[in-house]
C-alpha cells in the first residue's frame, strides 16, 4: 500500500512570467530578474530563500538597460 497525501503539495510561488531571454551583460533573465542558477535550482529552494530572490526583483530589474526590457513592454 503507498501513502498518498490527503491532498496536493502547495504550488511553488514563481516570479517567472514566460519571458526567458537572458541578459548578457547582468546575467539575469529579463522576464523574471533571476539568474540561470537560481532558475534551474527553484525548486530546491526553500521558501524562504525564493522570497528573498523575489523581494530583490525590483533592484535586479535596474540592471538591465530600459532600452532592452522594452522589447518586453
Amino acid at each position: 500500500m503507498t501513502d498518498i497525501p490527503a491532498r496536493p503539495p502547495a504550488p511553488i510561488k514563481t516570479p517567472c512570467i514566460k519571458v526567458c531571454v537572458v541578459d548578457g551583460e547582468s546575467g539575469l533573465c529579463m522576464g523574471c530578474y533571476r539568474k540561470l542558477s537560481e532558475v534551474a535550482g527553484w525548486t530546491k529552494l526553500t521558501d524562504a530563500e525564493r522570497a528573498a530572490i523575489m523581494a530583490e526583483a525590483p533592484v535586479r530589474r535596474g540592471r538591465i538597460s530600459p532600452e532592452k526590457l522594452a522589447m518586453f513592454s
